[in-house]
């Protein structure tokens, strides 16, 4: 999972401090998120999945399709 986020993010060419401040956290925080030294709270996973227009289940490395479900109306 950690790879997965780190790989995204250098996918869209944005640094780490550019998705501390989307989530609301420090570059250090964010960090420790990507290198597995900090486990990674729900509500941030979500907000990554959204973020990145992807599932959660994809960026927890479940399925290796990265199209979202369909949103709950």
């Amino acid at each position: 999972m950690y790879k997965r986020i780190r790989d995204m993010r250098e996918d869209r060419d944005l640094k780490q401090k550019d998705l501390a401040e989307y989530l609301k956290c420090t570059q250090v925080c964010y960090s420790n998120y990507e290198i597995g030294k900090r486990d990674i709270p729900t509500e941030v996973l979500i907000k990554l999945a959204h973020f990145y227009d992807t599932s959660t289940d994809y960026l927890l490395g479940m399925t290796d399709e990265r199209i979202p479900y369909p949103k709950k109306k």
